[in-house]
């Protein structure tokens, strides 16, 4: 009869479990003498009070179930259902469905409040076929009390382990959370230098200074610093993954078997997307240049992609050809001896290493095959500085060995071609090598990719490009797009994937997800 008068003013066909009111006052209280006092702040935390889960979900199922608040509904059918005196407690997904939908929604979004509720309330029990209350906390509740005592320093610790499991450091020597230039070694390697903050002091001080000394290798670093931005998603994940393995050591709360198994898979769960989260805060990579340092940001990692943070941030270098594995002896023509006779190789070697902005050979022998090439190709000459002040040219369109010698020198292909002209055995060149730029004044940086052709072309208005991208280079695309977004002011793409599936749930939480974060609209239609 409480029920009957308390819904007798309202519109309503029929009446269902879903219309009982547990927040009023009159039938809670009766309902609460059969089942316990306990069960009034659990109606309080779960269903009616102000900030309860139910009402969260409410909000959450979106604009067109505004209002029916089906995830109160959906709650108050599972309670009213947990209190039989029957061996099956609780209430099955059917029955649920069968008094929380109305004439106004479909089933389906019952489905869905369902699932939410699983995630939102505290004290909703949930077997492989029934749903109900209990004055037991589930996990969830046992989750945010462990999450409350996860301590700042135990996150940090979990950061710091995701983040070595995530660099390899194979292709790049690598430093993790340095805080003082003398621990980073002034070496020819090149290295990647991970801060736990952009700290640009720091950075300043790691390149300029090995402790109290000049640091002289300062093309051979990079940065790799966090996006704020991110941080508090990964925090918020990391507390999640210490309390659930705080609850699995706790012997004492004698969890139920469905309760152990639900565990495991969140665990597990977690873990993967702390994997992708990891890599989402530390994007960063900032670049020595000429003028300070330039901003390179790996973007959102490409699902499925194994490789280490430093890998893929060793292929994006690559790609922007800050690091380079071959360089066209034309460059080193064209740059280094067009106004010079000749240039110790020891030096020329120096310059990539010491210039901040010039590209990156990724060892020695790059350097030296690019001599030994020109050499071969006579674009210029290999000798060596006499003691009496002149330039031999002893190898000129010939195989030729590079030893980076304290005399060894490339000299200008038309010097050795009077040589081979006038029979000269050296060329009386002023004493005295010309100087490689490297502190005040660096050396230009090529703007064209290194081994093109270096002068101007015709620049093009706009472009248009078709092409198919080999499973696993898709990050070898970026450095295209990066480069083509720097030239162009609108970018359109229309892509087609193809040969293989995802589901319908991939599209809503990773791609839709994705673009929306980005702000970028984007149209999806499926095949």
């Amino acid at each position: 009869s409480l029920v009957v008068y308390s819904l007798k003013d309202k519109n309503i066909p029929y009446i269902s479990l879903a219309d009982f009111d547990l927040s009023n006052q009159e039938l809670r209280q009766e309902l609460i003498k059969h089942i316990g006092n306990e069960y009034n702040s659990i109606l309080d935390q779960d269903i009616t009070g102000h900030s309860a889960g139910a009402k969260r979900v409410d909000r959450s199922l979106g604009n067109a179930y505004q209002g029916l608040k089906l995830g109160t509904r959906s709650a108050r059918v599972i309670f009213l259902y947990s209190f039989s005196s029957g061996q099956s407690k609780g209430a099955t997904l059917g029955e649920i469905k069968r008094s929380a939908t109305t004439m106004n929604n479909p089933a389906s979004a019952v489905v869905e409040a369902v699932e939410q509720l699983k995630n939102n309330l505290f004290y909703l029990q949930a077997t492989e076929d029934r749903y109900f209350f209990s004055n037991i906390p589930n996990l969830n509740r046992i989750l945010l009390t462990k999450m409350e005592n996860v301590k700042d320093e135990d996150i940090e610790k979990l950061e710091s382990e995701l983040l070595r499991g995530r660099l390899k450091g194979e292709k790049l020597k690598v430093y993790i959370w340095v805080e003082n230039s003398v621990n980073i070694p002034d070496t020819e390697d090149l290295k990647l230098v991970v801060l736990r903050k952009d700290d640009r002091s720091l950075i300043d001080s790691i390149l300029k200074n090995k402790g109290s000394s000049p640091r002289i290798n300062r093309n051979t670093l990079f940065f790799l610093v966090p996006m704020e931005g991110e941080r508090n998603n990964f925090e918020r994940e990391a507390r999640k993954r210490i309390a659930y393995q705080s609850i699995e050591k706790d012997k004492s709360l004698n969890l139920r078997e469905e309760q152990k198994k639900d565990l495991k898979d969140k665990l597990s769960k977690t873990e993967e997307v702390l994997k992708e989260l990891i890599r989402k805060l530390y994007r960063m990579v900032l670049i020595p240049s000429k003028d300070g340092v330039k901003e390179l940001d790996l973007g959102v990692p490409t699902y499925g992609d194994s490789r280490g943070i430093d890998e893929e941030i060793y292929d994006a270098l690559k790609t922007e050809n800050e690091i380079i594995e071959r360089l066209d002896p034309l460059v080193i023509r064209e740059k280094y001896l067009r106004d010079n006779d000749f240039l110790y190789t020891g030096k020329l070697y120096e310059a990539f290493l010491r210039t901040p902005g010039e590209p990156r050979p990724v060892d020695k022998e790059v350097i030296e095959r690019s001599i030994s090439e020109g050499v071969a190709k006579g674009l210029f000459g290999l000798g060596e500085m006499l003691e009496d002040g002149r330039v031999e040219c002893r190898y000129f369109k010939e195989s030729a060995s590079v030893y980076f010698s304290e005399r060894e020198v490339i000299v200008r292909a038309e010097l050795c071609k009077k040589e081979e002209e006038e029979g000269e055995i050296g060329c009386r060149i002023p004493v005295g090598s010309p100087d490689v730029k490297i502190d005040n004044k660096p050396v230009e940086t090529i703007k064209q990719p290194v081994g093109s052709a270096l002068l101007e072309k015709k620049a093009i208005s706009g472009l248009s490009l078709s092409f198919v991208i080999p499973r696993g280079k898709l990050s070898d695309v970026m450095g295209v797009l990066r480069l083509l977004s720097e030239r162009f002011q609108r970018i359109e793409f229309e892509l087609r994937a193809v040969e293989g599936e995802i589901s319908e749930n991939e599209i809503e939480e990773r791609i839709k997800e994705a673009f929306n974060q980005m702000k970028i609209e984007v149209n999806i239609t499926p095949h």
